[in-house]
C-alpha cells in the first residue's frame, strides 16, 4: 500500500517503503546528499531527535538515481599469465 502521501512527514522506513529499497539504502542516499554527491537524498525537512524525516513532496519530487541490476561485480577475465 505504501506510506501515506497525506502525512506531514515520512520516516526513513517510510521513504524506504516508497522507494522499494532497504532502510540502510535510504541512509546511504542521505549520506551522499550530505556530501553533495549525485544521487543523494535532499536534506531532511525535520529531525525528530536523531531521526531524519522528509515531507512526502520532498521525496516524490526527488530524482532517484538509476537502480542497479543487483548483479554485483562482474567476473574476472583470465589474463595471459593466469590462462
Amino acid at each position: 500500500m505504501g506510506p501515506d502521501p497525506e502525512a506531514d512527514y515520512w520516516t526513513a522506513e517510510e521513504v524506504a517503503e516508497y522507494l522499494g529499497v532497504a532502510v540502510r539504502t535510504v541512509y546511504t542516499y542521505r549520506l551522499r546528499g550530505e556530501k553533495g554527491e549525485p544521487g543523494g537524498l535532499p536534506k531532511e525537512d525535520r529531525m525528530f531527535g536523531r531521526s531524519p524525516a522528509w515531507r512526502p513532496a520532498t521525496i516524490t519530487g526527488w530524482k532517484r538515481p538509476d537502480v542497479s541490476t543487483g548483479r554485483g561485480r562482474p567476473p574476472r577475465r583470465p589474463t595471459a599469465e593466469g590462462a
